[in-house]
């Protein structure tokens, strides 16, 4: 018998006396919690904090709640999110930078631990009911397949329903979506207007009118993490067509008028100085016309990202307007870091070419200005543009400047703020939010969670400021760290480097802002104060002990290995699937990259059968193997160049095996080799072999996600297949000796 029963046990049921647990509800005034997270949002993106761009949601919420000035975040997108949900610092929960990762050391394991519950887990243990929709991004990379583990996903860390992509970024019209702990396709097409962000919005209001359906006393937590505006930057055409021409002035003058608007909305103090334009940011009236073109039509496709996001969002709050919910729900919107310096100086049509140093011709990308921003782009803006998002702060995403780590906030909840449309200038920290709705909330954190104690909270309650625009800041110091930048606030003061990869961290020249008086970083007194900032590095180091900051690491994303511990062993070089299987993520796929490899179908036909065997990328790059006209088709899509081969003879009936080789041959270049039962069929030389042709994954059997417009989805294979063998003969895992030797030389140690 537990020893919580209540009641009384005799011999008999007429003597014993029954007893039942009382349920598990907050006080009926407990409010809901709504958090909106934002992806690659700068500070000056929101109109409320001086945008050219439209958001009358986020306007509204600010004009009846708070806007937070001096709110920050980490500098790339899984470390925010850690923080966000555990209330700690992200090096502490083993997420030093995005989650794909695990380089071997406890401030980067791509998971959270056990020792920092999340505030859904906290929230659902005291009878919330707990909803995430949209981007995950703290589990790593390799567990995020049907095939699991689980204990890193959302349902695992306290949500009790998700719907969502689990990677860093995914396309917006062919996402690769996860219902709970299953990948499922997405239910509408393009074709029919399908859209993901309208999708997670439908989701969180779905799920929120099935519990204020059947349970109305309990309250809800959503934690709505929207794959926008990350790229691909990608929204319905109504949207894009908008913003034609909005932008032809260039990011000189739009900056300028940004900061005026600033000013004048009381964002940022009067006195502010707005630095010289970013290193590598060329004055407009310097460009060409064709540069000026490509960028504008870049800058259009973020600004309809923005505006049909806020759109969506608006929805949601409509709802919770109209089953009475939104006076008592404290509703949160903020930003996972500053604007993306992810398109380079130029800006891209496809951000993977970016993140392989391939410069698009001009010339060639200005004839395609009509699809960027649609399901054939995978757009990021230049550099001007993203300067202009996190105006009036230096630098960008990745960097410890404020404009990487400086974000808009805004908190609305009627119930309880009067000074409806202030702004609040306190200092805070991403942290501070899971202990701020926990105050809100009434709960206190516990200090054990299913037999694990916990590690303290890092951060601090920013509830006091909702009721006061003068009382003294809660939080005097926090460091910052991302790729080797390094930065430390403290008593108004700030030290920041900004850190060359592969350099030594001990050859860094600091910056030193007063910031009371230097809102924008603008007056460097590192010289005049060498003591001050001398005090600033050494507490910076202090707290990068406190907090498992070291060891420093500037590593490239793409030199780091994957762990043979986690996910896929390391080196495998044959894989065999028994179709259907669900959605491979990239990271579950058979190594890609110019090598070889080779693909074998085992399949049964009849006359007419035809579909995809494998569809591997997006519209924007990737490749198929699939059968259309009884005869084998192999398309290599390299950013929208299309190379094709089809068989020279038809498929057979019955059982046959289906195949394809692809051998490296010169310059990167490559052959691509159909063939059917061991003979070839045809053959075709490819464009160079890229490491990386797509951020979306792999489907065999059918296609979510169209690499080609020769079939449409899901074009699902009609005959039967047995087994896809995808073999990899020259992928050799680094040893752990290679990869200690790799580590230490760019830490200096070697």
């Amino acid at each position: 018998m537990s020893e919580t029963f209540g009641g009384v046990v005799e011999r008999s049921a007429q003597q014993s006396v029954p007893w039942w647990p009382p349920p598990n509800l907050p006080d009926e005034s407990s409010p809901n919690v709504v958090i909106v997270l934002l992806d690659d949002a700068g500070f000056a993106h929101f109109g409320c904090y001086g945008a050219p761009i439209e958001t009358p949601t986020f306007d509204r919420l600010a004009a009846n709640g708070l806007r937070f000035t001096n709110f920050t975040v980490a500098a790339v997108c899984s470390p925010t999110r850690a923080a966000l949900l555990t209330g700690r610092n992200h090096h502490s929960v083993g997420m030093r930078f995005v989650a794909n990762f695990d380089t071997g050391f406890p401030n980067m394991r791509g998971g959270l631990p056990k020792r920092a519950a999340t505030m859904a887990r906290v929230l659902r243990d005291v009878g919330y009911a707990t909803f995430a929709a949209g981007k995950w991004h703290i589990a790593p990379g390799s567990e995020c397949s049907a095939a699991g583990p689980f204990h890193n996903w959302p349902l695992a860390q306290g949500f009790e329903r998700f719907y969502g992509f689990m990677g860093g970024e995914t396309d917006q019209f062919h996402p690769e979506l996860v219902c709970d702990n299953r990948p499922i396709e997405p239910p509408g097409r393009v074709e029919d207007g399908y859209h993901l962000t309208e999708d997670l919005v439908d989701q969180s209001i779905g799920m929120i009118r099935d519990l204020h359906s059947i349970v109305p006393e309990r309250p809800f937590f959503l934690y709505l993490a929207t794959g926008a505006t990350h790229a691909p930057h990608q929204s319905p055409e109504a949207f894009r067509r908008k913003y034609r021409g909005h932008f032809d002035e260039g990011w000189d003058v739009h900056r300028e008028r940004v900061f005026e608007r600033q000013k004048a909305l009381g964002v940022i103090p009067a006195d502010t100085v707005l630095p010289p334009r970013n290193p590598g940011v060329h004055p407009w009236d310097e460009l060409s016309d064709n540069e000026q073109q490509f960028a504008c039509r870049l800058q259009e496709a973020y600004a309809a990202f923005m505006d049909h996001t806020d759109h969506e969002v608006g929805r949601l709050v409509d709802f919770l307007d109209e089953v009475g919910e939104l006076d008592n729900t404290l509703f949160i919107v903020l930003t996972d870091n500053g604007a993306s310096q992810e398109g380079g100086a130029r800006g891209v049509l496809d951000e993977m070419k970016f993140f392989q140093d391939i410069e698009e011709d001009l010339d060639e990308v200005v004839q395609h200005l009509d699809i960027v921003g649609s399901p054939m782009s995978h757009s990021n803006y230049p550099w001007g543009w993203a300067m202009v998002g996190n105006t009036p702060f230096k630098r960008y995403k990745q960097n410890v400047h404020w404009g990487g780590v400086r974000a808009p906030c805004v908190v609305h909840w009627p119930a309880q703020i009067e000074d409806r449309g202030a702004v609040r200038t306190q200092f805070h920290n991403v942290i501070d939010l899971l202990p701020t709705v926990l105050d809100a909330c009434g709960v206190l954190a516990p200090a054990e969670v299913d037999g694990v104690a916990q590690m303290a909270l890092h951060g601090t309650s920013m509830r006091y400021t909702f009721a006061s625009a003068t009382a003294r800041s809660t939080r005097s110091t926090q460091y910052f760290e991302m790729y080797g930048h390094r930065a430390i606030y403290h008593d108004g003061w700030k030290a920041v480097t900004w850190h060359e990869t592969g350099t030594g961290f001990d050859d860094d020249q600091w910056e030193l802002y007063d910031i009371n008086v230097d809102f924008s970083e603008s007056n460097d007194l590192a010289s005049s104060h060498p003591a001050k900032l001398a005090e600033l590095i050494e507490r910076w180091w202090i707290e990068a002990g406190r907090y498992d900051v070291l060891p420093l690491d500037d590593r490239l994303i793409h030199t780091l290995s994957r762990p043979a511990s986690r996910g896929l062993p390391a080196g495998r070089q044959r894989y065999v699937y028994r179709p259907p299987i669900s959605h491979l993520p990239i990271e579950a796929c058979p190594p890609h990259g110019p090598r070889a490899f080779s693909i074998a179908a085992e399949v049964v036909l009849a006359a007419g059968d035809e579909g995809v065997l494998v569809n591997r990328g997006t519209g924007n790059g990737g490749y198929a193997l699939f059968v259309q006209n009884g005869r084998l088709c192999f398309d290599y899509n390299y950013f929208h160049a299309h190379t094709t081969v089809v068989s020279d003879v038809p498929v057979p009936q019955g059982r046959c095996v289906l195949g394809l080789s692809v051998e490296p041959v010169d310059n990167g270049s490559g052959r691509a080799t159909l063939r059917i039962d061991e003979r070839d069929v045809g053959s075709v030389r490819l464009p160079k072999l890229s490491r990386t042709l797509s951020s979306l994954g792999m489907d065999i059997g059918r296609s979510i996600s169209p690499v080609c417009d020769a079939f449409s989805r899901p074009f699902a294979f009609t005959g039967r297949i047995d087994t896809v063998t995808v073999e990899v003969p020259d992928h050799r895992p680094r040893t752990p000796d290679e990869i200690t030797a790799e580590i230490r030389e760019q830490l200096g140690l070697s």
